[in-house]
């Protein structure tokens, strides 16, 4: 296939296009075109070429087959290491993966040499898996000591990939882009069609690849540039093209796992007090507000908007990083990763966008959270982004006001206590660290709080110790549902962060 760029012709070589543009954009620039010009085509669906044997495999077969570590490629040449997915059960669509070294552009082949075939996926090599492509890939870097490769980073299924830093176990996820997510158009998955990486060198500290992204409302080129550490990090940049109007775009989705935990009223019969892989959405507004909204397992979805203009970021949290927090040693919890994104060009007026699926099942994520601009992205235009998504095992830098610890909620017993007549509902939240460790117990702290279609009743705002204070307060248990912010104060100016609630005093 040949196009015209700037007046001269271009030949693809491999779906990928050798401009004449610099030396570090010049891949990126040849995939950009490619996705103008498959949205100028109507969207056609992946073609699902696998074997018949591969597409109805088990989840247990699949499991059956591995990469082999000693097949991992680069391993020998840099500190990083890129080993490979088999195609096959709920991969149905195999993508097509590209190396480039030294500027040369070279196809990534499937060989069943690079997978082991145990117990039952023994009997796929009978059969000829030739064409079977690869499902996606996953790439390793001495995170945690020098003569280990950890895997850092995977990328498989749709637009969705994760990322891992030091001392952590892969949790939640995120994904190129949201379409549609929990509104009355049928949501969209894009899918990441084609990747090419770039091989890392002897002293290599991070790897740039890019990818193709497509689906039937637009398409899309991006370039990651992945740089491990204890904050693994992920810069983002994107150009999209619409082949039809969007409803609702979600930028920089991050999807989680809340099952239950400590502010949870019902919760299954489990012995671990808590189970999620993050127990927060935290905002850092335009206008320089921290927001803390804890997470709830819900009865029905329940979508929140935040309204803003130029965020600083935003991230799916897990603060709770004890492991008596959660007692599983196999799930390891208190080692799931916090992920935060932050823009790096400006997002504009727009908001955060929070959904809350319900689950009875852990295996299931049910937390959604991504930006949504203002400004439609309407058939023919084109958008850029261009953003990092990191990894944490505490807050943002940036955060030096008192952080929410704790959300404890329950009803009034006693004597004197509300009756069933007048029930009330009593809250407590604590905030620990940042400034409030040079705030003395004495301090005149207040408490600033509001509520919708709800009374506060009682509120008090005390010192627990040198470094943490607590907010209390009681509302009507009955009524409607009820949105609550509160912050503690100090002399007009506010050290903690905003922490918002909404109560459903039906939940």
């Amino acid at each position: 296939m040949r196009f015209t760029k700037n007046g001269k012709w271009i030949l693809l070589l491999g779906g990928l296009a050798a401009l004449p543009a610099s030396a570090d954009d010049r891949h990126y620039d040849a995939v950009i075109e490619q996705a103008r010009m498959l949205a100028e085509t109507a969207y056609q669906a992946p073609d699902e070429r696998l074997p018949d044997v591969l597409k109805e495999l088990s989840y247990d077969t699949y499991r059956q087959i591995r990469f082999a570590p000693d097949h991992a490629y680069w391993r020998d040449e840099s500190p990083f290491n890129l080993q490979l997915f088999h195609s096959g059960f709920l991969f149905k669509a195999p993508v097509t993966l590209n190396i480039i070294d030294d500027d040369t552009v070279s196809r990534l082949p499937f060989s069943t040499e690079d997978f082991q075939y145990d117990g039952d996926a023994q009997a796929l090599l009978e059969q000829d898996l030739s064409g079977s492509g690869h499902a996606g890939f996953r790439l390793h870097y001495p995170l945690n000591t020098s003569e280990y490769a950890d895997e850092f980073a995977v990328f498989l299924g749709a637009s969705y990939f994760r990322l891992t830093g030091k001392d952590q176990v892969f949790g939640l996820s995120t994904r190129g882009l949201a379409i549609n997510t929990a509104s009355s158009e049928e949501e969209e998955f894009p899918a990441f069609r084609e990747f090419w990486l770039y091989k890392p060198d002897a002293k290599a500290e991070e790897i740039v690849l890019l990818a193709l992204l497509d689906s039937p409302s637009l398409s899309g080129a991006y370039r990651f540039t992945l740089r491990p550490g204890e904050q693994t990090d992920a810069e983002v940049e994107a150009q999209l093209f619409a082949r039809d109007d969007i409803a609702k775009l979600g930028v920089a989705p991050l999807t989680s796992m809340y099952t239950f935990g400590e502010a949870s009223h019902e919760r299954q019969d489990d012995f671990r007090p808590q189970v999620h892989d993050s127990d927060g959405l935290l905002m850092h507004t335009g206008a320089d507000e921290w927001i803390w909204r804890p997470l709830s397992n819900p009865d029905a979805l329940r979508v929140s908007s935040f309204l803003d203009s130029n965020p600083g970021g935003f991230g799916l949290m897990q603060r709770e990083r004890d492991f008596d927090r959660y007692l599983d040693m196999e799930a390891q919890y208190h080692r799931r990763p916090s992920q935060w994104v932050a823009p790096i060009e400006p997002w504009g007026p727009g908001h955060v966008e929070l959904v809350e699926i319900p689950t009875q099942d852990e295996t299931f994520d049910n937390i959604v959270a991504y930006w949504v601009a203002d400004e439609p992205l309407e058939a023919g235009n084109t958008r850029k982004l261009h953003y990092h998504t990191y990894t944490l095992n505490d807050n943002p830098e940036e955060l030096t006001l008192g952080r929410v610890v704790r959300t404890r909620h329950g009803g009034l017993w006693g004597l004197g206590q509300a009756s069933e007549h007048n029930p009330q509902r009593q809250f407590v939240v604590d905030f620990e660290g940042g400034v409030l460790g040079d705030i003395p117990p004495d301090a005149p702290v207040t408490l600033d709080i509001s509520a919708q279609r709800s009374e506060i009743l009682i509120p008090q705002v005390t010192a627990l110790s040198d470094n943490a204070w607590r907010a209390s307060f009681r509302i009507p248990a009955t009524g409607e549902p009820s949105d609550i912010r509160l912050r503690l104060m100090l002399n007009g100016e506010p050290i903690s962060e905003t922490w918002n609630y909404v109560w459903y005093p039906d939940a």
